[in-house]
């Protein structure tokens, strides 16, 4: 069942953001510190599970198992990466009605041709506005849930320009989408010229390394957006954490490299569920 958590604070114009989730370490750790919603990032949910690249690569069975994994273990509402539907337009129909049993909140489709590429990546090409916006329209009746949101992405920037792109985030407001993602946008100056525009909420994208500038959640709830996403800060914070510490013991033979923290292990092993499994083994233990 979806999550009605988005869905209010889009209603009562409540900024919020969401962070990038790659697997379920993270998954727990959101919950500790008490995330409120989460973004499944396909390009991080895939080279975490796969180690392969954001490329149209990973299968619609492959995500969904994922997705469904992340709902299960997340304590906050999830908004999932559908990347375009994983087809045509029965893929898609059955793309949303999965991702809404497994109690995904928002499903995000973009409007690129598959194989699929990560948006701040070359080499995107794009299916016509037309095609796209019956994915839309597919999509969000496919819908069984009031709450479920979807997530219209358009990657036309840097084919169509930003005219392009803002025309395609008309069409696909019209179709029905919830929420407008303008991917890769290079400016704040065009940041605020999208948000101007578009009549409908706007989805930002804070990729560490993307195209689009970095933004603090007060500038960008000032450009004119109703939530942002950071899919890529923990995974490239986990990344670079694990290189300096394989390096230190590598190099060192430590399994405690100086200056870098250690999340407590006692405290790991109960957010992931320990605590469950010690007690069922008491009240069942034999003998």
């Amino acid at each position: 069942m979806a999550d009605p958590i988005i869905r209010r604070k889009l209603e009562a114009g409540e900024f919020f953001v969401a962070p990038g989730i790659q697997d379920m370490i993270t998954a727990a750790i959101a919950n500790h510190v008490g995330v409120e919603i989460v973004y499944g990032s396909g390009y991080w949910l895939t080279a975490s599970a796969y180690g392969l690249p954001d490329a149209g690569i990973a299968t619609f069975t492959q995500m969904l198992d994922r997705m469904a994994t992340l709902v299960k273990t997340s304590n906050g509402a999830v908004i999932a990466d559908a990347d375009t539907g994983y087809g045509g337009l029965l893929n898609v129909h059955h793309t949303v009605r999965g991702y809404e049993e497994a109690g995904v909140t928002a499903i995000q489709l973009e409007d690129q041709e598959f194989p699929k590429k990560c948006g701040h990546t070359p080499f995107k090409r794009l299916v016509s506005t037309q095609d796209m916006v019956d994915k839309i329209r597919v999509a969000c009746a496919a819908r069984r849930e009031g709450d479920t949101l979807i997530i219209a992405r358009t990657d036309a920037r840097q084919s169509e320009g930003l005219d392009g792109a803002l025309a395609r985030a008309d069409a696909y407001r019209e179709a029905g989408a919830d929420i407008l993602f303008v991917e890769a946008l290079t400016s704040e100056e065009e940041m605020r010229l999208a948000c101007d525009h578009v009549k409908a909420p706007m989805m930002a994208n804070m990729s560490n390394g993307g195209l689009t500038p970095m933004r603090s959640a007060a500038e960008m709830q000032d450009i004119g957006y109703a939530l942002a996403i950071f899919p890529a800060m923990t995974s490239l914070i986990g990344a670079a954490a694990t290189e300096i510490a394989l390096r230190r013991m590598k190099a060192e033979g430590t399994g405690e490299p100086e200056g870098m923290p250690l999340f407590d292990f006692k405290q790991f092993c109960s957010l992931i569920g320990f605590e469950d499994v010690w007690a069922f083994e008491k009240q069942w233990a034999q003998g």
